[in-house]
């Protein structure tokens, strides 16, 4: 059969497969594998088709007019809009999220403290309630008096309650009250001097065997006493103190007699140095009170220069404190303003205090 030659319509992609950039890098695709790619592209921007301008809506329309005749270049745009909408939807989404959820804490911050602050109810003790307490607990301790637990003397800071019972009844009775007795303030730079091998509570729970020893410190027979056998192991002063510290007490006893043939009296020798008034310190703290000072230097010097032994100045500003030579009780215990009353006191209503403190601690001590 004759005739003109049929001509097939031939279209230029047919023929051609045009390279197109990918994620996978340029391969070159068949018209069927090449469309079904661009579709997707093509979906997703008629999505963000609500928030894209008007010039890029009709930009989009032209190219959706010629599919087949995409670019390189424009595919790369599309991608880059594709890209910074995603990018512009997910951070307004985000602030939004981070602003409500800072709200809703800040919301339940203010309601769960709202609720704390409702719940707490500020609770007065009732007096009634306490006075019964009170009842109870010296009902059932009938040793502990009422006015003992109301009025609680206070007192100075290094007499704390689990103190040892001998030395607080020695800081409540003794300690800073004015001595004008020769024995007791004989007996006084003894445990003084002790100081430098002992401690006060030791030196008070052996106090009943210094007595003995050097009986009740009596000058004249301390004097007399024999160094040798005083000394010696095995007897009951050598459990007291060392050698040395023992002959120091015996040659001590001897001076003293001298200063009472010079003064008339060892209370005179020693007052003398303090115009024969106790010397008022008002501290505060326990910080402020001192080791030694340049008065108990001066009265050192003295006593060593007489022959005394085992006197510094620690040990003479010990005995000052004891004697009652100066008030060293903090302005807060109940025992400055008494030692105070008992220092403008005279020499023989003094004495009778003395006495009358030494038998109350003797009596703790033996209880204790």
């Amino acid at each position: 059969m004759s005739g003109p030659p049929k001509v097939r319509s031939i279209n230029v992609a047919d023929l051609e497969s045009r390279p197109v950039l990918v994620p996978a890098g340029n391969k070159a695709r068949s018209v069927a594998t090449a469309r079904k790619p661009a579709s997707k592209p093509f979906r997703k921007v008629e999505r963000t088709e609500v928030t894209a301008p008007e010039g890029k809506r009709e930009s989009k329309q032209s190219t959706d007019l010629s599919p087949l005749s995409l670019s390189a270049p424009s595919v790369l745009g599309r991608h880059e809009l594709l890209l910074h909408s995603n990018l512009s939807l997910n951070a307004s989404c985000s602030s939004d999220a981070s602003t409500d959820s800072s709200c809703s804490r800040a919301s339940t911050g203010r309601n769960v403290r709202a609720s704390l602050t409702s719940q707490r109810r500020p609770s007065t003790p009732r007096p009634e309630k306490i006075t019964a307490k009170v009842e109870k607990i010296f009902l059932d301790d009938s040793s502990v008096g009422l006015q003992e637990l109301l009025h609680v003397k206070k007192k100075c800071a290094w007499v704390t309650p689990n103190m040892d019972p001998a030395y607080a009844a020695f800081h409540d009775e003794e300690w800073g009250v004015p001595v004008h007795d020769d024995k007791k303030l004989f007996e006084l730079l003894v445990l003084s001097g002790a100081l430098a091998e002992l401690t006060w509570p030791a030196i008070l729970s052996k106090r009943h065997i210094f007595r003995e020893v050097f009986m009740d410190f009596d000058p004249i027979s301390v004097s007399k006493l024999n160094e040798k056998k005083t000394v010696a192991t095995g007897s009951a002063a050598s459990s007291l103190l060392s050698e040395p510290k023992l002959r120091a007490i015996i040659e001590n006893a001897r001076q003293i007699l001298k200063i009472i043939d010079e003064f008339g009296s060892f209370d005179r020798y020693c007052w003398s140095f303090v115009n024969h008034k106790p010397i008022i310190s008002r501290f505060r703290y326990p910080r402020q009170v001192p080791v030694k000072t340049p008065k108990a230097d001066v009265i050192s010097k003295d006593l060593v220069r007489r022959g005394f032994r085992s006197v510094g100045p620690t040990v003479v500003y010990s005995f000052m404190q004891a004697a009652g030579l100066t008030n060293d009780h903090l302005i807060s215990c109940f025992r400055f303003e008494e030692c105070i009353v008992a220092g403008s006191l005279g020499r023989d209503e003094g004495n009778e205090i003395n006495a009358k403190a030494k038998s109350a601690v003797e009596k703790k001590t033996n209880t204790c």
